[in-house]
Order: structure tokens, then C-alpha cells, then sequence
């Protein structure tokens, strides 16, 4: 597929699905949103690809979205966007979602978070599964001060990364939070100068791709976004049955195997 308002490259086992507008600060399109479903899609079905890696071109994340097309937005443009097949069938429905598709990706996804990063900007890096920043990145939801309302479940996704009262706060004040408070209320999972973010958040993705179980990143990658849909009981009971196909699986005799004669892994993924 050629893509207009994203790039897509796999190296050394990372898919990296960068948004390119820089000269809008990589502000949303609905292009864009075709383009990143797509190269999720992709990266998803590849067998040559471990981990994946969002980020912007330029001085931004994604600075919210694009405010010519939010002039002229069709309100029914929320109903239509319901109609989108889902991502992976076999998933629960909340992770169906317009973009809430992310934890529905058996793979990590790494949002490299190298500038602003507002409204659907930041929803997206909210479905990442991990979030490392540039410490002079800025973060605000943006939506209260557009008059409009917390968006496409970051109402649901918010709290429980950063808990209600700050998720609170971010949410009806829209204020601009900076990189440092981003990372003691937990939004960032690292920060980096940004010189040395794009050097650190790879050898955090080569780490994973080389060194890691893709079968077991995808069952606990499973596991943590069923959590809250869980007992205790039930997050046992399906662990149970997990580590049952994990004992019979290649990688983890691999595992041992690597680990007993000192050498680095060679993971499959069965």
C-alpha cells in the first residue's frame, strides 16, 4: 500500500509507523487514521516484525487534530466510524474500537513521544502499550477547551494510567503538562533528551525483539488489558490455562535451553 500521511519501515525485527505531516505537527487526518490502521494491520501479520514503534516526524507526536477538517466535521462521522470491522475477532469488543485497536496487537507498541502531543495525539499514545518521551515533550487532552468531550475512550483509558484524580484534573482543565509531571503521574513510562530518544527507546525495542518470547509478550500483553474486565479468580484461572500451552510450547524449552547454555535466545514464537 502507498501510504500519504504515514511512513512504514521494518528493520531488525521493529516496525516503525511514523506520522508524517511535520509541517502540521503531524496533526490527525482522516488519511491518517486510514494509513496507521493499515500499517498496524501490517506489522500485526508480519511475522518478521517483534515489536512496533509509533512516533512523529519533526518537532511533534501529533499536535491533536487537524482544525481545517475539524471545521467542516460531519457529526454522523461518529456513527459511521462505529461500522469499522474489527481489528481481531477473537478480542474482547472494548478493544474493537475506532483506536482502541492497540491492545488487540499481539505485539508490544512503543509510542516514541518526540514532541506535542495533544487530543487524539494523545489518545493514541495513551493505547500504546509503553510511552517514551523527549523531556521537553508537552501533553494536554485539549478537548475541554475545543468544547468538546473526552473522546474516543480516553475517559476509560486516562485513569487508569495516571488514577481518576489526575485523569480528573488532565481532562476538564485541558492545562499543558509538562514532561517531568507527565512522568511522576505515570502518562511517560521514560524520559530522554531528545537527542538520545530515538537511540534509547530502539535498544529498548531490540531488547525485546532479540531477547524476549513473542509467544509470551502476546499472552501477557492479553492478560494485562483483561485484567480489569477480571477477578482475581478468573485472571488465576486463565493463567492456569496459559502456562499449561507455555510448558508445551517451543519457546520455553528454548528458553531454558538458551538460559542453561549461556547463549542468547532463539525465540520462534511457538
Amino acid at each position: 500500500m502507498t501510504y500519504q500521511h504515514i511512513l512504514y519501515d521494518v528493520s531488525e525485527k521493529i516496525a516503525t509507523v511514523t506520522l508524517n505531516r511535520p509541517d502540521r505537527m503531524n496533526a490527525w487526518t482522516p488519511i491518517m487514521e486510514r494509513d496507521v490502521r493499515h500499517a498496524m494491520e501490517a506489522a500485526s501479520a508480519d511475522d518478521d516484525v517483534r515489536v512496533i514503534v509509533l512516533t512523529g516526524a519533526g518537532r511533534a507526536f501529533c499536535a491533536g487534530a487537524d482544525m481545517e477538517a475539524l471545521k467542516g466535521l460531519d457529526p454522523d462521522d461518529i456513527r459511521r466510524a462505529q461500522s469499522l470491522p474489527s481489528f481481531d475477532m477473537n478480542r474482547r469488543p472494548d478493544w474493537q474500537a475506532r483506536y482502541a485497536y492497540y491492545p488487540s496487537i499481539p505485539k508490544p507498541v512503543i509510542g516514541m513521544l518526540n514532541g506535542a502531543t495533544a487530543g487524539i495525539g494523545l489518545v493514541h499514545a495513551l493505547y500504546c502499550d509503553l510511552r517514551f518521551a523527549a523531556d521537553n515533550t508537552v501533553f494536554t487532552t485539549a478537548f475541554a477547551r475545543r468544547g468538546l468531550i473526552a473522546e474516543h475512550g480516553i475517559s476509560w483509558m486516562l485513569p487508569r494510567i495516571v488514577g481518576h484524580a489526575n485523569a480528573m484534573d488532565l481532562l476538564m482543565s485541558a492545562r499543558r503538562v509538562s514532561s517531568d509531571e507527565a512522568l511522576r503521574i505515570g502518562l511517560v513510562n521514560r524520559l530522554y533528551p531528545p537527542d538520545e530518544l530515538r537511540e534509547q527507546t530502539y535498544a529498548y525495542a531490540r531488547d525485546l525483539a532479540d531477547f524476549v518470547s513473542p509467544s509470551a509478550i502476546a499472552v501477557i500483553k492479553r492478560q494485562l488489558y483483561d485484567v480489569p474486565f477480571q477477578t482475581l479468580a478468573e485472571a488465576t484461572i486463565d493463567a492456569n490455562r496459559e502456562m499449561l500451552v507455555a510448558l508445551g510450547g517451543q519457546d520455553f524449552r528454548e528458553g531454558v535451553a538458551s538460559f542453561m547454555e549461556k547463549r542468547p535466545p532463539r525465540f520462534t514464537g511457538k
